[in-house]
């Protein structure tokens, strides 16, 4: 008996078997060459991840300036030189005022006058004495002539006298009366001489003092004994002008003010005369130009503060009293090496920056640096000019760190000159 025959799957069905098994196996060809794929890109992201993970550190071009050393004080403006006018005299009215305060004087120009009444009628009385005084040295020397002839008379008789005593022909009872008689003589002489020089002295004296009252008078005059510009008049037309009370006029000699400033006995070291300096008064659009015209040698022991004394070159639109500011130049250097402030760091290793090499890796740079000016350090060692430094944050980052460096545009901003 024969075995029956296997039925036949339809076509149709073994057609769509081959159909399913072909697109299974395309599929898996696809997906292993979508990973290869994948896994060639994540390893070139991976890298260029690796560069974007650096921090961004802002940094600056290392540049060189005119930099400059600044003492900044306050103060306030007063005279150079102020001069007292007191009065010479005493207890004369003031009559009249010829200046007032904010005027412009010249030496010897009168300013006020005083009472010349009593002074004037003293001087008639000395002019009335010494006339008596003439008179007296007249008849002196009238007396004197009268003494002399007299004297010379009564030698002659005495030396005739004794010399006929000699001879005997008088006795000497009349040559010792002759001799007496002229020894009277010479005395009145020598009276009449003294009466003479009395007199004269007399006369003298009356003469001095009327030279003083002359300069008396003269003195009721008051003048300006320097040129400059008068700040304050205390005097009244009626006062009785004295010595012991306030002077009648202050004057500022030459019109020359200076600016008066307290500073820092660290900073009094650097301040010498001759110093330029840069004056700025309260209320004043425009600064002022001066100079340090003395630094005081002494420091106050309780504020430890120093004076120095800037000399203002044009004070015509400041006033005596007025508080100002003022910026000494106490050092210029011109083509420094400069940098940031911020860029600079301190610590018990020495002060240093960080400088960054052409691949991003910052280095501790040791450096010596000098004068501040306005958010800038001068670099004296260490650095040149066109080296590229970490900006501002250097606390974190440290040597030998990798950073993505980004130009910081305040440094950019500086007055700095590469």
């Amino acid at each position: 008996m024969m075995p029956k025959a296997r039925p036949m799957l339809p076509r149709t069905l073994i057609a769509v078997s081959f159909a399913l098994a072909s697109t299974l196996g395309t599929a898996a060809l696809a997906e292993g060459t979508a990973t290869t794929s994948t896994s060639t890109d994540t390893a070139g992201n991976a890298s260029a991840s690796a560069a974007d993970t650096r921090p961004a550190i802002s940094v600056s071009t290392v540049g060189t300036a005119t930099i400059e050393g600044n003492i900044f004080v306050s103060g306030t403006i007063g005279p150079v030189e102020k001069v007292l006018v007191q009065p010479q005299i005493e207890g004369q009215a003031i009559e009249e005022l010829l200046a007032d305060v904010g005027d412009h004087v010249e030496v010897g120009q009168l300013l006020a006058r005083l009472s010349t009444a009593a002074l004037n009628l003293q001087k008639s009385q000395l002019n009335a004495a010494r006339a008596a005084t003439e008179a007296n040295v007249a008849q002196a020397q009238a007396a004197m002539v009268a003494a002399q002839a007299a004297a010379d008379q009564a030698v002659r008789v005495s030396d005739r006298t004794a010399t006929l005593q000699q001879q005997g022909v008088t006795s000497s009872a009349a040559a010792d009366q002759a001799k007496a008689a002229a020894d009277s003589a010479l005395a009145q002489l020598t009276s009449a001489k003294e009466g003479l020089s009395a007199a004269k002295a007399q006369l003298a004296v009356n003469d001095a003092q009327m030279a003083n009252v002359d300069l008396q008078l003269r003195r009721t005059q008051v003048i300006a004994t320097v040129a400059g510009v008068i700040s304050e008049r205390n005097a009244t037309v009626g006062a009785i002008a004295s010595g012991a009370a306030a002077p009648m006029f202050v004057i500022i000699k030459d019109g020359l003010l200076e600016l008066r400033a307290d500073v820092a006995e660290q900073d009094v070291v650097k301040l010498a005369n001759g110093q330029a300096a840069e004056i700025s008064p309260v209320g004043s659009a425009q600064p002022l130009s001066g100079h340090v015209r003395l630094v005081e040698p002494k420091i106050d022991p309780t504020t430890r503060l120093g004076v120095v004394r800037i000399a203002i070159d044009d004070s015509s639109s400041v006033r005596d009293g007025l508080f100002a500011q003022a910026r000494i130049t106490v050092a210029r250097h011109e083509n420094a090496v400069v940098v940031p402030v911020t860029s600079v760091t301190t610590d018990p290793d020495g002060t240093f920056v960080l400088a960054v090499d052409d691949n991003g890796q910052v280095h501790r740079t040791p450096v010596m640096t000098g004068i501040r000016d306005q958010g800038m350090l001068e670099i004296t060692d260490g650095l040149k000019a066109g080296a590229t430094i970490v900006a501002r944050a250097a606390a974190f980052v440290r040597d030998g760190d990798m950073i993505n460096p980004v130009p910081d545009t305040a440094a950019a901003a500086a007055p700095v000159s590469n």
